[in-house]
């Protein structure tokens, strides 16, 4: 135990001697570790600002605005330019298709009020059928445009449950959509244009 208290007190005689008496100050280190620790603070932050500018800057064109036929009639001038989901039923005999360029027209309405809607694409969903005995419920996505009518980029139809197929079948009403085999466009009259075939 002597030879341990006296390699003891020799390693602690030699660390003395390196310091050559000087004795550093433990501030300036501290200072140092709190000036980095606020410059990071301060990025982070910066960095934080900057994600959420981009974010709520860039919302209000992804944002899709879901309404029904009579409130965009009523408010057109303001909606105009908008991404709508726009929801309604199917006006019967308005489904007109194109097929060279490949387009839809139609007429929705709800409340009393009624939209042209134009769909220019060649896929429609099997469900969405100009169906005599039958309220095809409707919603469509896209923009209104200056003209009134809403160019529209995704359309999906509302299929009747199998409760309401049921009730049909019992009261000797045909299936709405028994038809499914024929291709969409099928049935459905062309889009006049006015131009000469």
């Amino acid at each position: 135990m002597a030879d341990l208290d006296s390699e003891l007190r020799q390693a602690v005689s030699e660390s003395e001697a390196n310091a050559d008496g000087v004795v550093k100050d433990p501030i300036p280190e501290a200072a140092a570790r709190g000036r980095t620790s606020i410059g990071l603070l301060i990025a982070l932050l910066v960095g934080v600002g900057a994600l959420l500018v981009l974010v709520f800057s860039s919302a209000d064109d992804a944002a899709i605005y879901s309404v029904t036929v009579d409130k965009v009639v009523a408010e057109k001038e303001s909606l105009a330019g908008r991404n709508l989901r726009v929801e309604g039923d199917l006006v019967k005999g308005t489904l007109r298709h194109r097929v060279e360029p490949c387009e839809y027209r139609f007429t929705m309405s709800r409340g009393g009020q009624e939209l042209a809607v134009r769909y220019g694409e060649c896929v429609i969903p099997d469900t969405f059928r100009d169906v005599p005995d039958m309220d095809v419920q409707v919603t469509a996505e896209g923009q209104l445009t200056s003209g009134g009518y809403l160019e529209a980029t995704h359309i999906m139809a509302k299929c009747p449950s199998k409760y309401e197929m049921r009730q049909k079948q019992a009261r000797g009403e045909a299936a709405p959509h028994a038809d499914l085999l024929q291709p969409a466009a099928a049935g459905v009259p062309p889009l006049d244009t006015g131009a000469p075939r």
